[in-house]
């Protein structure tokens, strides 16, 4: 009897248990199809400015150490660093000792170079001598030249005297003096336009020509642009660094930019198709730098590692292999998926 009880309670005990796995199972089975709510957009090409950032310093569009071309006493000195100037204006005089003699000696070799041109006219001269006089001539007139551009210096372009480096009276030696780098007796620079050097990768070469379009952005003005073009592109890349040179130049009408100023320049390569996707769709691997989305893939996540290209406020570029136009993103309910899970699209 003992035996008999024992016996029937160990079939109640595995029939229990079988039930219970029963139970389990259903259980697993459920939770596993369980939909997940989410909403989808679907996936469309846009076209979109391509844009290369640089950071550069400003350059003057010219820089002048201004001197004459040989020492002297300086009579006047008329600017005083920061002063504008226009082409052609004066800035120095140096003495005119030399100058006056010189004007004095050109006049008479003139009146011997006349006198020369009448004889020969008439056969009155041998060919040496009317030789003789016009050498002389032209040699005076020549000195006569140079002696009034380096007695009267005038601005060669447009600008801002930015160093001075003499007072009026001293003695111009020809070396360097007063603080300047160069021997000069005033240093100009042309900040209208203004210009920059960026060094870029090989690989953006065949994307720049003359005339690209630039423009620059720089923190002492936030929100202001300023337009720009690429002037020259350097024929020649560097073998150690892989990169090419290229000057941009910004016009500086209204001079708020300046020399040494450090800025942003975007260069506008072109317009290309893009898959723009709201950012927030777009999720991190915590503890790494790899951003992944999850697709619709027939009621299922698909998850699908990206990269990430431009931005465009609270949308960004996705770039991959994997994902096309026409495709589903999970752009709400992301967050709680996971590669394969079924998704119960909301509309």
């Amino acid at each position: 009897m003992i035996v008999k009880n024992s016996l029937l309670t160990i079939m109640a005990g595995a029939m229990l248990a079988g039930c219970a796995g029963k139970k389990t199972e259903t259980s697993r089975e459920a939770n596993e199809s369980k939909a997940i709510p989410v909403k989808v957009m679907t996936l469309e090409t846009r076209n979109i400015a391509r844009s290369l950032d640089y950071t550069a310093s400003l350059e003057a569009d010219e820089q002048l150490y201004y001197a004459p071309a040989s020492p002297g006493r300086i009579q006047k000195i008329h600017v005083e660093i920061g002063d504008r100037v226009r082409k052609g204006q004066l800035l120095v005089e140096m003495d005119k000792t030399q100058l006056a003699q010189a004007e004095v000696q050109f006049q008479n070799l003139e009146i011997e170079y006349r006198r020369a041109q009448q004889l020969n006219e008439s056969k009155s001269i041998s060919r040496q001598a009317y030789d003789a006089a016009v050498t002389q001539y032209e040699v005076a007139q020549t000195n006569l030249a140079f002696l009034r551009e380096n007695t009267r210096l005038l601005a060669p372009f447009d600008g801002v005297i930015t160093g001075k480096f003499f007072e009026d009276g001293e003695m111009y030696s020809g070396t360097p003096a007063g603080g300047a780098p160069k021997a000069s007796i005033l240093s100009i620079e042309k900040i209208n336009p203004l210009k920059a050097y960026v060094n870029m990768t090989e690989q953006y070469y065949p994307m720049l020509q003359e005339g690209t379009r630039v423009e620059l952005k720089t923190n002492l003005y936030p929100g202001r642009v300023y337009p720009g073009k690429v002037s020259i592109v350097y024929p020649t890349i560097d073998k150690n660094s892989r990169t090419f040179t290229v000057e941009v130049t910004i016009p500086n009408d209204d001079r708020s930019l300046r020399p040494g100023m450090f800025g942003t320049i975007n260069f506008f390569v072109g317009a290309s198709g893009a898959i723009i996707v709201p950012a927030l769709a777009v999720l991190k691997l915590q503890g790494s730098n790899i951003r992944y989305l999850f697709l619709n893939d027939n009621g299922k996540a698909r998850r699908v590692e990206v990269t990430l290209g431009k931005r465009f406020d609270d949308q960004v570029e996705i770039i991959s292999d994997e994902i096309k136009p026409g495709d589903q993103l999970v752009t709400v309910g992301q967050a709680r998926l996971v590669d394969g899970a079924a998704l119960d699209i909301q509309r």
